[in-house]
């Protein structure tokens, strides 16, 4: 990206409003046009509207023709603040621009519905024909847009304000960027998202399904599940060594315990509420932190037990709305990653240091890269300010140490309970993700009465800290699919390698194959002459991303040299058999990325590079 972010925005909010003019002069004639929002996105902008027709195919195509030569038509900018008065005047017929200016002059809320400090300012930009109600910015003239750099894209439904119970309004989403070369790289990067789609590849690999019956609640099936499960392999593992505990709880709880953790005045319309018949009421648990308060309450804890770290995996489920859902990145039955620590605030910093040196672990594995951003207090928060003062303090201590100037702030994006610190991740089609999260809570363990005994024999409050570093296992497992478009390290691919027998002749020699295969701890098949050729089996294995493809004929079956083909397309030499299933072996148990990694000292020079391949493989 060459062009500036603030130079982008500017670029895409213009574009917004050249699109809202566009649509007025479509749809005018045939009846009236309401004008919602139209502002930038990351990637592009989008303007609601509430039309007469639903907008078609061929709508899209008019309006990006009149929008590039409106564009091309040199219009300035116009900005002019107006009263109340006026603005009620200028769009009288306008029933979202008035309840916009209803809540900017009286409710203290922006055009978005967002909480705004200050003095209310009502301005409005014109560009040709076409006025809008709206605080900028804007570029100065439709001329310092490219119009070969604009493009329309989609039309969805969206909810006014998001509120089901709103006007369902139509949504046309466009975008826009400095150079026309800049939109050729953000088409081709959507194009690929679209052949990587997780849901797709998903379906390719036979890896998971939802049924209506489940909004939001994958069903993993038999080789899903094995991914999922090695994940959580890998996972113990790592944290037994460093001194983690996990425990399990109860699916429900009574709503006293939400009340006493603040989630019941903060949270419950995202819980699962279950009334029962003894005039109690329960949830279905949205997270883990209030029973690893109960957890650690069992019994006295001394000072010498800290950090007392207990991690979790249990199945959470979220009340989401059903617009909101997407495949596995966004569901409402997840698995999450928990800890909770507990320790003296004087261990904070350098347990922090403890869980970076985990997510470099765990993201180096996954060949991922990630940066840090911390969120701050936010508008609804529980606690007293002089603490949340400290805490974030702390976590800015922190970042300092182990990133210093490399991480952003987010001002009023912490947790209710405590500042947080994100670990955003980066994946192959250039998108940032929230994974993982590092939340500092002083308040959770005043609520829940926990304490330790000090050296002193008096007893102290601990320091919580929450963190997760895959985050929810669904969502990680969507976006790692679409990175790699389900071509999953060795170590992680659900079958690792395919015994092909060249004719049925050869089966025996290659089921033997694939039992010492088992027998070294790899997950194998074998795929017998009698379901097709041999290059049609090879086609399917390549479909179906095995790492490993070996093939058994008259020579395999009586030598004892093997060769391998390898997913990323590297044919090995011929090898002993011993070599090949040692070095196979080594790639799984060292968390090989890279099917090349472990035959690279064999691999002819014109092997494509392990890295290049992973960004592209099919």
């Amino acid at each position: 990206m060459t062009s500036s972010d603030d130079q982008l925005k500017r670029i895409r909010h213009s574009s917004a409003h050249v699109l809202a003019q566009a649509v007025r002069e479509r749809f005018g004639p045939e009846g009236h046009v309401a004008l919602a929002i139209g502002p930038p996105t990351a990637r592009g902008f989008y303007y609601d509207f509430s039309l007469p027709r639903p907008v078609v195919e061929g709508d899209l195509k008019w309006l990006e023709k009149r929008m590039k030569k409106i564009l091309r038509g040199n219009h300035d900018f116009v900005q002019r603040d107006v009263s109340e008065d006026e603005a009620r005047s200028l769009f009288a017929d306008q029933p979202f621009k008035l309840e916009i200016i209803d809540g900017i002059v009286h409710g203290g809320v922006d055009a978005h519905g967002e909480p705004f400090e200050g003095e209310p300012v009502l301005g409005t930009y014109q560009q040709d024909t076409f006025l809008d109600l709206c605080g900028g910015p804007h570029i100065a003239n439709t001329r310092d847009i490219d119009p070969n750099a604009v493009k329309l894209l989609t039309v969805a439904g969206a909810y006014w304000r998001g509120d089901e119970s709103r006007p369902m309004l139509q949504r046309i989403y466009g975008t826009a960027w400095g150079t026309r070369e800049e939109l050729d790289h953000f088409l081709f990067l959507r194009a690929e998202a679209e052949r990587r789609d997780h849901r797709k590849v998903g379906r390719e690999l036979d890896l998971f399904m939802f049924d209506k019956s489940a909004p939001g609640m994958p069903y993993w099936l038999p080789d899903g599940l094995r991914m999922l499960n090695t994940m959580l392999e890998f996972w113990r593992n790592e944290h037994e060594a460093r001194g983690y505990q996990e425990i399990s709880s109860p699916l429900i709880n009574e709503k006293s315990l939400w009340e006493t953790s603040g989630h019941w005045q903060n949270y419950v319309d995202d819980m699962f509420v279950i009334p029962d018949g003894d005039n109690r009421t329960y949830a279905v648990k949205p997270m883990n932190c209030p029973n690893a308060m109960v957890v650690y309450n069992r019994k006295t804890t001394s000072y010498r037990e800290l950090p007392l770290r207990l991690s979790d995996c249990d199945l959470l489920h979220r009340n989401e709305r059903s617009g909101t859902l997407q495949g596995l990145l966004r569901v409402q039955a997840f698995r999450q990653d928990d800890a909770h620590i507990f320790l003296p605030e004087a261990e904070i910093g350098a347990e922090i240091q403890r869980i970076f040196d985990i997510a470099d672990r765990f993201y180096g594995v996954f060949g991922l890269k990630y940066r840090l951003r911390l969120g701050t207090r936010p508008e609804k928060f529980i606690g007293d300010v002089a603490t949340w003062d400290l805490a974030e303090s702390t976590l800015r201590d922190v970042l300092e140490e182990r990133a210093p100037g490399e991480y952003i702030v987010v001002e009023g994006d912490g947790a209710f309970y405590g500042p947080k610190i994100d670990i955003l991740m980066e994946d192959a089609l250039e998108r940032e993700w929230q994974m993982g999260t590092i939340q500092l809570d002083f308040q959770l363990p005043r609520r829940f009465g926990c304490v330790y005994t000090d050296d002193q024999g008096q007893e102290v409050t601990p320091v919580v800290i929450h963190r997760v570093i895959y985050g929810s296992l669904e969502r990680f497992v969507g976006i790692l699919l679409e990175h790699t478009a389900g071509a999953l390290a060795p170590w992680l691919a659900p079958r690792q390698a395919i015994v092909l027998p060249v004719a049925v002749d050869y089966e025996a020699a290659a089921e033997a194959l694939r039992e010492e295969l088992v027998a070294a701890g790899l997950r194998a098949d074998l795929w017998s002459a009698t379901t097709g050729t041999l290059g049609a089996r090879a086609r399917r294995a390549r479909m179906a991303k095995y790492p490993f493809v070996l093939v058994v004929g008259a020579q395999e079956a009586e030598g004892s040299e093997l060769s391998v083909k390898l997913r990323e397309g590297g044919q090995v030499p011929p090898l002993t058999r011993a070599e090949v299933v040692e070095r196979m072996v080594r790639s799984v148990r060292q968390f090989d990325n890279s099917t090349e990694t472990a035959f690279a000292d064999v691999l002819p020079a014109e092997a494509p590079a392990a890295a290049e391949a992973g960004a592209t493989s099919s």
